[in-house]
């Protein structure tokens, strides 16, 4: 089964979440992803915590279908073992720290002038130019710098989301123009230099209330789960002590939740309610109406009178729940795949398809594939052991020997 990106060589110098997210998509559409690291613990989302099955969460969920090169790029022996590996790539993709690939000589334009074709992608959190360019950026950073934190809590009491928001975003942001830079180069023949901030990602997700803000308004702040311009849109409690979403979009939405669900059919044409406008201006009344049915009724119950009802809703489920959720089993939506310390399991990204499958590619362990990326450049034996002997390289070999002493070290 041929997939999008067979064919495709990707070799990226990554860490943390944005640009290893970015190439394991690129890697379930079938491009081969050599992943270099250092020799001296590799990207360090490996030791964040070994909450998958031994292996670090972030990294099984983000690195699978990838090799592992173990290469030191500032030894003479290892930057001329990453030029080659480039000649021979179609992308090559970075979320170095700000200056660092230019001191590398691996910044786009210096790549782009020995190899044409090649399409580079640097992830940064602030992008070139600007008083911001040469700063750090974790994703706690920019979620705040991007006023994310600011619309999640309060003025006061500002909130971060539970997930790397600023991290997936540029990581989605790289994936897409990669494509999209390789679509054209089979048309052009040209190569491309792909600048991805996390800032400018954030400010693109941030839309709404950015954009009323520019034009001189101040953006309500909705509470909780409700919509700042949009009601009833919020979780109500039921009588079992479970949480209801409901969301209507719409006056006829209205209409049907005030017949079906409410059962007041004339709040349907009440003019404090008959419009999505007047709703929210009366927010209050609203949402005393709608959890006062939501509250006569079980989750289960409520869930399903909405439904029937065409009203929008769902459950506010925690963690246990969504591992197990109904609709994730049934359509088979958790891959199983070999890590380093067992195997690991983690969500299917879309799209699904009937015209290929996803790999089902291990999570490698640091080096596990320098020997082999080696021969198939041409090193022998004897050059390999030279570039270890060097510290330019690090094998598999490698790690299971410092693994093995620190072990020994270790026992009483």
């Amino acid at each position: 089964m041929t997939r999008p990106l067979d064919g495709v060589l990707v070799v990226s110098m990554e860490q943390a979440v944005s640009a290893p997210y970015a190439t394991r998509q690129l890697a379930d559409l079938g491009a081969r992803v050599i992943k270099v690291e250092r020799p001296d613990g590799g990207d360090f989302a490996r030791a964040f915590d070994t909450h998958a099955n031994g292996t670090g969460a972030h990294f099984a969920w983000a690195n699978r279908n990838k090799e592992s090169l173990a290469v030191d790029v500032k030894n003479p022996g290892g930057r001329q073992v990453v030029g080659e590996l480039l000649a021979r790539a179609d992308v090559f993709t970075h979320n170095l720290v700000p200056g660092a690939a230019a001191r590398l000589g691996l910044d786009g334009a210096s790549l782009r002038a020995l190899h044409p074709r090649l399409v580079v992608c640097e992830i940064s959190g602030y992008g070139a130019g600007g008083p911001y360019a040469g700063r750090k950026a974790y994703d706690l950073l920019v979620q705040a710098e991007s006023g994310l934190t600011a619309i999640t809590g309060s003025p006061r009491e500002p909130v971060k989301p539970g997930i790397a928001v600023a991290d997936i975003a540029a990581g989605m942001f790289a994936f897409s123009s990669v494509l999209a830079a390789l679509l054209r180069r089979s048309a052009t023949g040209e190569g491309c230099v792909l600048e991805v901030s996390m800032l400018d990602a954030m400010a693109d997700w941030m839309g709404y209330p950015l954009v009323v803000r520019r034009h001189g308004a101040e953006p309500a702040l909705a509470p909780g789960m409700s919509h700042p311009a949009i009601a009833p849109y919020d979780a109500y409690r039921a009588a079992d002590g479970r949480l209801v979403t409901v969301s209507v979009q719409n006056d006829r939405e209205w209409a049907k939740l005030a017949t079906s669900v409410l059962g007041r059919p004339e709040l349907a044409g009440d003019p404090r309610y008959a419009t999505n406008q007047a709703r929210v201006a009366h927010r209050d009344a609203i949402d005393a109406l709608v959890a006062g049915a939501i509250g006569a009724m079980d989750a289960d119950r409520a869930v399903d009178a909405l439904h029937a009802a065409g009203i929008g809703c769902g459950l506010v489920n925690d963690l246990a729940a969504v591992v197990e959720h109904p609709q994730l089993v049934a359509r088979d939506r958790w891959l199983t795949v070999d890590a380093p310390a067992g195997p690991v399991a983690a969500p299917l990204a879309p799209p699904v398809t009937a015209a290929w499958q996803p790999p089902a590619g291990a999570v490698p362990g640091l080096g596990e594939h320098t020997e082999a990326v080696l021969r198939e450049l041409g090193y022998d034996a004897t050059a390999i052991a030279k570039l270890r002997d060097e510290g330019a390289v690090r094998t598999s070999e490698d790690v299971r020997t410092s693994e093995d002493v620190r072990t020994s070290e270790e026992r009483p």
